[in-house]
């Protein structure tokens, strides 16, 4: 499966929040400026070549919905970050986080009992 892109991250939000979607209600739910209708479509079909995004036929019309949960997705995503970015080390994205001050002492002890709680 390939990475998705910054606006197909957006469409999939959208299929996740609404669980299944028509092209037009997946617009409707996007932020303005609203990209034209063709636009989604494309970019919804191509999100279905790469296996993310799964339809069901109404006639001439699909309704879509996500091929893969939230979770998966996140998973994938962190695992990717945290070896790209962070050589395979939970203690380099924990430090960087702290280095950030995007994390606080607090909630590190709080990680510290959920990790210890797990043995």
């Amino acid at each position: 499966m390939d990475k998705l892109t910054n606006k197909e991250e957006e469409i999939i939000h959208v299929l996740w929040k609404l669980k299944k979607a028509f092209v037009k209600e997946v617009v409707a739910e996007l932020p303005k400026p609203k990209p034209h209708y063709n636009t989604v479509s494309t970019v919804i079909r191509k999100m279905e070549d790469k296996g993310f995004i799964k339809h069901e036929t109404f006639g001439n019309t699909h309704r879509y919905y996500p091929a893969i949960s939230k979770e998966d997705y996140r998973k994938r995503f962190f695992s990717t970050a945290i070896q790209n970015y962070f050589e395979d080390s939970y203690k380099n994205v924990v430090s960087f986080f702290a280095k950030e001050e995007k994390i606080s002492a607090d909630e590190l002890r709080e990680i510290i009992k959920i990790i210890e709680s797990k043995k």
